[in-house]
């Protein structure tokens, strides 16, 4: 049975209305049920278009959280033949949240790594609802290591809410191991292809989300923090999230912008969920293309090319050119920020800095001398 989003309602209406038709029309077939089947069907597809024509920030993150949305295990059996999982980071435990296994895409050897959300009660809890722990980031650290012994791609599936915040991940070195595994990424000498497929959620996601190519799906979204978290850290209050997902700027389209993704990939109508077969099949296209451009690369042409992506992505800052929707709302609740006069700091210290050594000076003879 399909979940429809708030939004989706008239669409449920007509879905409603082609299922009781369908069954009158299996019971007493008839040239008029058909025609009127395919007049709502025609009506169904015209009201998806209009509707994700139009749909907010806010919106498209509720999509990207879809409970129907495929997962990076549905993207697995999809596109992966013989698929071999390889379990723990050799140092604490198994972590569910990320998994990870060599494999055949299209004929060609490669790992692939990704977050496993889970798609019921039991497989949520089990993964963690696909925020991992250390140990899943140091078992994703492992298999990229592997992978480049063998000079094996890596194909990386992003999909999480963050890291898991909880206290035993920070005594266990929850931010070392997700920078321990950024780093990895970038100083690794072969192709990286990232997709991220659902939520991309602040260094959770960029730990194993650094890559050459990084593409993402049209209803995915990519954020710093969840527009939940970033309503109750701005206004103290969990009811501003859908001005809050508009400031962040998370979309597909915001990122494509400032160049943070290279890529979009379009869904069916209606999102990922609606024609899953089809959504997983474009991005195995998108990703044997990408593939297939870095495969002539040299291993230290991978690397440079890759650390420089996101070196530039630094030095030109985000939204340089403009004041972002953020700003805007920080200016709106704490006022704007006063420039300051300029102190001539570097003059200053030039003077001080021989100051303070003459009276150390003095300071230490006296006490000598004394």
């Amino acid at each position: 049975m399909s979940t429809y989003l708030e939004f989706e309602k008239p669409i449920e209406v007509l879905d409603n209305k082609i299922f009781e038709l369908k069954s009158l029309n299996d019971s007493a077939p008839s040239e008029s049920l058909l025609e009127e089947i395919t007049n709502v069907e025609q009506e169904i597809s015209d009201t998806y278009k209009k509707i994700y024509s139009s749909i907010s920030p806010w919106q498209r993150t509720l999509v990207a959280r879809h409970t129907d949305r495929p997962k990076t295990q549905h993207y697995i059996e999809g596109l992966i033949e013989n698929f071999f999982p390889l379990s723990g980071d050799r140092a604490f435990s198994e972590d569910k949240a990320i998994i990870g296994g060599f494999g055949k895409f299209r004929g060609k050897t490669v790992l692939v790594i990704g977050h496993e959300k889970g798609h019921d009660t039991t497989s949520r809890i089990e993964h963690n609802f696909g925020m991992p722990r250390p140990e899943g980031y140091r078992k994703a650290q492992r298999l990229m290591k592997l992978a480049e012994d063998f000079d094996i791609p890596v194909i990386s599936f992003v999909d999480t809410p963050g890291a898991y915040p909880g206290v035993g991940a920070e005594q266990r070195g929850q931010s070392e191991a997700i920078a321990k595994t950024t780093e990895c990424c970038l100083s690794l000498g072969v192709p990286i292809v990232v997709v991220i497929i659902g939520e991309g959620g602040s260094g959770g996601a960029v730990a194993i989300g650094t890559g050459n190519t990084v593409l993402m799906l049209e209803n995915s979204i990519y954020s710093v923090i969840s527009p939940e978290g970033c309503s109750s850290i701005l206004w103290k209050d969990n009811s501003k999230t859908v001005e809050a997902a508009s400031a962040l700027k998370l979309t597909a389209d915001d990122m494509l912008k400032i160049d943070v993704i290279d890529k979009i990939i379009p869904e069916p109508i209606g999102g990922a969920h609606r024609n899953r077969h089809k959504a997983i099949q474009d991005v195995g296209d998108v990703i044997e293309e990408n593939l297939k451009l870095l495969s002539n690369q040299h291993g230290n042409d991978l690397k440079h090319a890759r650390q420089e992506r996101y070196l530039q992505i630094g030095r030109s800052g985000l939204f340089s050119d403009k004041t972002t929707a953020a700003n805007s709302v920080l200016d709106e609740k704490f006022g704007k920020v006063k420039k300051r006069k300029n102190l001539k700091l570097s003059l200053i210290v030039k003077l001080l800095f021989p100051l303070t050594i003459i009276a150390l000076t003095t300071g230490f003879l006296f006490y000598f001398f004394r």
